[in-house]
């Protein structure tokens, strides 16, 4: 495949030096086996937990070797970045372990526990914009009016080969891998993953993952150049980049193999997943891989080996998160139910739903939508199934017996 260095600037020898320079700053994070992926795949799957990485993402790894190789005059002048969360810390981190006063840009809305911990780590805050390439933008101005270092989320030699390590990590922890799945946003990890497994093992398969509403490169690799989205929408804010870097472009589109993009509604499932099977909490950005494997478990030759990327994730996104997963994995079901407003109505509509076996979680009445006849009353219902299957039967034998179910529900 020729060489590795020839995209972005990276060699092997410069991820093996980010890897000495981490030794005592980062974990070598676990890698657990997961019967259940396995099983559906037909082949081993494991999942490289960079969730539980020190500040909960890999992000710090690229930050360290980029705030470390600077000198002590570029230090002395501060640090500035733009991040959703994740690289923040990072950067937050470094910056006190190497002694620089850091300044951090992020978009209006950022995870709260994102933002709090890299106030903690001693860094301040500043919002700016909707999008991480809008706070980008603020914290370039801010470097060139301050004299400030901006340490790039993504595009950086330094960056690369330090997200590269995670490569590193996998071959010696997987030696018979075959396909390494990896989330996508910049670009920053899956550039240094590819780099560091392509220089050893070429024939390994290296595939990057992007959530439909922030997919990037996938227009990007059709133009032939890195090309901003119009707009963006996805829960995954930690892969929500709409331009893909300069760097990380070139080394995406000589060494990954495939970019695939997952939806809302299958990250949600993937999450809820990870959860429920495997007890890792994931950010949605973390979990994109896995919701690829759902989305197509025989299209990966194994061992499979996925990489967790981040594992912040607000409690209220969370709650929101599960919720959407339940729903599209048909566990939680919505339904308006039109009944005649008279007693015993709702009890036999209670007691068919129990001996379909769902569960209620709320039930509500409205008797003011003008759609409504006097005599009648619409029942909203909050539901838990067992799943795509059992809903379904549901609505079947509310239909069979007479109830008139909204189909908007």
């Amino acid at each position: 495949m020729g060489d590795v260095a020839n995209s972005c600037g990276v060699e092997l020898a410069d991820i093996e030096a980010a890897r000495e320079l981490l030794r005592d700053v980062v974990i070598e994070t676990p890698i657990e086996s997961s019967r259940w992926l396995s099983d559906l795949v037909g082949a081993p799957v494991l999942l490289k937990c960079e969730n539980l990485q020190r500040t909960g993402s890999f992000k710090s790894r690229g930050a360290y070797v980029r705030i470390a190789r600077l000198t002590d005059e570029e230090r002395a002048k501060g640090v500035v970045a733009a991040s959703a969360g994740n690289h923040a810390q990072g950067v937050a981190l470094a910056a006190r372990l190497t002694g620089a006063s850091a300044t951090v840009f992020m978009p209006e809305g950022a995870p709260i526990p994102k933002e709090r911990a890299t106030r903690g780590y001693g860094a301040d805050v500043i919002f700016a914009g909707r999008t991480v390439d809008e706070s980008l933008t603020a914290a370039h101005e801010y470097a060139a009016r301050t004299g400030a270092v901006l340490i790039h989320p993504f595009d950086h030699p330094d960056v690369i080969a330090g997200q590269g390590t995670v490569g590193l990590e996998i071959l010696e922890q997987v030696p018979d891998v075959r396909t390494v799945v990896v989330p996508a946003g910049g670009g920053g990890l899956i550039a240094g993953v590819a780099l560091a497994i392509k220089a050893q093992r070429p024939d390994v398969r290296v595939i990057g993952v992007q959530a439909e509403g922030a997919a990037s490169y996938p227009s990007s690799l059709e133009a032939g150049g890195p090309v901003p989205l119009a707009s963006m929408k996805t829960m995954a804010d930690g892969i929500a980049v709409g331009r893909p870097g300069e760097l990380t472009f070139a080394a995406v589109r000589d060494h990954v193999d495939e970019i695939r993009t997952v939806s809302e509604e299958s990250i949600s499932r993937a999450l809820l997943s990870l959860l429920e099977r495997a007890k890792l909490v994931v950010e949605p950005a973390g979990a994109v891989g896995i919701a690829a494997l759902l989305d197509d478990p025989t299209a990966f030759e194994g061992p499979v080996a996925v990489v967790l990327s981040g594992g912040n994730i607000d409690p209220l996104l969370l709650s929101k998160v599960i919720r959407h997963g339940l729903a599209a994995d048909g566990r939680y079901l919505v339904l308006r139910v039109v009944l005649d407003d008279a007693p015993g109505a709702l009890a036999g509509l209670l007691a068919l739903i129990a001996e379909v076996g769902a569960n209620v979680v709320h039930v509500s009445h409205g008797r003011t939508d003008p759609a409504l006849s006097l005599d009648q009353v619409e029942v909203l219902l909050q539901l838990e199934t067992r799943g795509i299957a059992h809903a379904a039967r549901l609505r079947d034998r509310l239909a069979a017996s007479g109830y008139r179910v909204d189909p908007t529900s």
